[in-house]
């Protein structure tokens, strides 16, 4: 018979608590302690820091966006000062542009640089708005880069419609998506007086500003303007789907009565607003 307010104890094997040393009996008799760790942590990340990596993104995107649309809808100098005054928005941009080329299937510049490796190395070129001056690191020949910074030795920052040369000192002129300025006939003109007699000037520009049917000017209208800049058009290749190609070549007979260019309006690059 139960004694009145006794229990009935529970069978079973008492749990360990977590973290805790319990008793282990060796074959000795003799009982050691061993430790009983605890679960592993995860290795996600916690979603806080997700959430601010991608919030960083997020900023880091619109400010480029934002920069890049300045950079279509002013004017050369103006662009110059600006990242003058503020040269830390340069390398903003630079790091949001190298993004955005990573999702590109071909990038122009490795077609220019396959051209050039194609002719001779002995051939100076000019390239305007160079950024990180890739192509000048991928080539034998000697490159003059120009852009509105520098942020390497070899990069000259100067606005790309006054730049240092002299004229008639150099074989190739290349604008690698780098006719951006509202007042880019004046960066050809450039080319022009920079470039000898029979030199070349490449051209690579975002397929987008080149599409008549959704405002872009119409290829052979361009074509056209720059040829009565004094030049002759050479290559047409509108086959990728991000960006066409232009070449043109200096003609060594110059008009001296050159008659006033109608150059269509490239379409800028703008954005949709979030």
């Amino acid at each position: 018979m139960k004694e009145p307010g006794s229990r009935k104890r529970k069978r079973g094997r008492k749990r360990q608590p977590q973290n805790q040393h319990s008793k282990t009996i060796t074959k000795h008799g003799k009982q050691t302690l061993q430790h009983q760790p605890s679960a592993s942590p995860s290795s996600k990340p916690p979603k806080s820091s997700t959430f601010l990596d991608k919030m960083r993104a997020r900023l880091s995107g619109g400010h480029f966006r934002m920069l890049n649309e300045k950079l279509y809808t002013c004017t050369g100098k103006e662009a110059l000062n600006y990242f003058s005054e503020n040269p830390s928005s340069f390398d903003m941009y630079h790091s949001g542009y190298q993004e955005q080329m990573s999702h590109w299937p071909e990038l122009p510049v490795n077609k220019i640089t396959e051209w050039l490796k194609g002719h001779s190395p002995s051939l100076v070129v000019a390239d305007f708005g160079c950024g990180d001056a890739r192509l000048a690191k991928n080539v034998k020949n000697k490159v003059f880069s120009f852009d509105l910074v520098s942020n390497d030795p070899s990069v000259i920052a100067c606005d790309m419609s006054n730049t240092p040369l002299d004229s008639s000192s150099v074989d190739v002129a290349v604008f690698c998506l780098s006719l951006m300025g509202t007042n880019f006939p004046s960066y050809l003109q450039e080319a022009h007086r920079v470039l000898k007699p029979n030199g070349w000037l490449l051209i690579a520009e975002v397929k987008s500003r080149f599409d008549p049917n959704t405002g872009g000017a119409d290829p052979k209208e361009f074509s056209n303007a720059v040829c009565d800049l004094g030049f002759a058009s050479e290559l047409k290749d509108l086959s990728n789907k991000m960006f066409i190609l232009l070449h043109f070549k200096k003609k060594e007979k110059q008009n001296s009565k050159r008659k006033e260019i109608e150059w269509p309006e490239l379409k800028p690059c703008l954005y949709k607003r979030r």
